[in-house]
């Protein structure tokens, strides 16, 4: 899957005669997608995702600011390292991505959560976690800059970009036990589970 997430950053092949503006319409879209999972679904259940979003996540709980502009903070330093690889336009693209999720995240914060149900809350919160994030990757940006770090590492290490997720998101997930407990520890894992098929899903439709 991470070898796919390379190729659209770099070759964008899959909308490359696709409008600017169809393009940041679908970011558009996928952005709120991703909003309403963690305002609705995950964060007020203490259920995380992985990478950037986790630790936000996280620090939110316990800084009380607001999950989105956590987000959008944490991930500029690594959108800028991505750009001298990525090109501005990916930095533009993510950093509009970011700018919306923060702002869909700010408005839906008053909001109770949806469900406390945690098959809802996997299964939805997943569903439409996943669904966001693999829109805006299609279209050419991306919401987590562990992916950055990860093409990074791998090009300077003997581990693959899907093991450097994988370690990444270890040491965010283990966290999350500490902090929240073993079943929202395995909540979190059932999630970012089918968060990342659906992305998949949405990676390989033509």
């Amino acid at each position: 899957m991470y070898r796919e997430r390379v190729h659209y950053y770099i070759n964008q092949g899959s909308f490359r005669k696709t409008s600017l503006y169809i393009r940041g319409l679908f970011i558009f879209c996928g952005a709120w997608l991703v909003a309403i999972s963690l305002q609705l679904f995950l964060v007020k259940n203490h259920v995380i995702d992985g990478g950037i979003v986790g630790v936000s996540i996280m620090l939110s709980h316990f800084a009380h600011i607001d999950v989105g502009l956590l987000l959008l903070c944490l991930n500029i330093p690594f959108l800028l390292v991505g750009s001298i690889y990525m090109g501005v336009r990916f930095l533009l693209f993510s950093f509009y991505a970011s700018s919306v999720l923060a702002a869909g995240t700010y408005i839906l914060a008053p909001l109770e959560e949806l469900t406390n149900n945690p098959i809802l809350v996997i299964v939805l919160g997943g569903l439409l976690l996943g669904t966001g994030v693999g829109l805006i990757i299609r279209f050419g940006a991306c919401l987590d800059g562990t992916e950055v770090l990860a093409i990074l590492f791998s090009e300077r290490s003997p581990l693959t970009i899907g093991q450097c997720i994988m370690l990444f998101n270890f040491i965010i997930f283990t966290t999350s036990v500490f902090l929240f407990g073993v079943r929202e520890g395995a909540y979190s894992l059932a999630t970012f589970f089918v968060a990342y098929k659906t992305i998949d899903f949405i990676l390989m439709k033509e």
